[in-house]
């Protein structure tokens, strides 16, 4: 089995950007749980708007349970696991997504963090229609702690904290990616989500 390493964070904490350096440095494909919903929406004939993007997720979490975009996206997963050892998955936003990923490997949870001003500036500079200003901000800070996300950050096994600038971010992304790539998880509890 391989390894499983989760991204999670706040919305515009940095998440992708993570994603992307770990997948550089450790060579592991990125499955994005954002573009899975967003595909799922596509399909559906929906917007992709914040809002509409936030009712879905909500609305497959409410049929499915709490581990459903992570149900979307395991066929990808657990196929990328085993051809190339490792994956990122990048967009964890509730705690019962673990198991289902830990099915396809060994889960590693890391964490992304960025304070409120620093999203904002980051949600602003991206230009996407309906994310700007505090009042999108919290919003969407609000759906993400109900889905979980506030858990999963205090259950990951790694923090990476995404305030002075890609140059430090690079930094600690690099000192996490080569502890994964030496102990290739061993020291990972994966938010409790380890399949059994």
């Amino acid at each position: 089995m391989g390894l499983i390493v989760v991204v999670t964070g706040m919305p515009a904490s940095g998440k992708s950007t993570v994603a992307g350096m770990l997948s550089s440095i450790m060579g592991c494909p990125v499955v994005s749980m954002g573009d899975a919903v967003r595909a799922e929406a596509r399909r559906r004939g929906l917007g992709e708007s914040p809002e509409s993007l936030e009712r879905l997720a909500a609305e497959l979490r409410r049929i499915h349970g709490r581990g459903a975009v992570a149900l979307l996206v395991y066929p990808e997963v657990e196929r990328l696991s085993a051809e190339r050892g490792c994956v990122i998955v990048e967009g964890a936003r509730s705690p019962e997504e673990l198991p289902v990923l830990a099915r396809a490997g060994r889960v590693c949870l890391v964490a992304v963090h960025a304070s409120p001003r620093r999203r904002l500036e980051r949600l602003s500079a991206r230009g996407r229609p309906g994310e700007r200003g505090w009042e999108a901000l919290r919003l969407r800070d609000r759906a993400n702690l109900e889905f979980g996300v506030g858990e999963l950050i205090a259950l990951a096994d790694y923090m990476i904290v995404n305030e002075w600038g890609l140059g430090e971010l690079e930094a600690q992304v690099r000192r996490v990616a080569e502890e994964l790539r030496h102990g290739s998880g061993e020291g990972c509890s994966g938010g409790g989500g380890q399949a059994h």
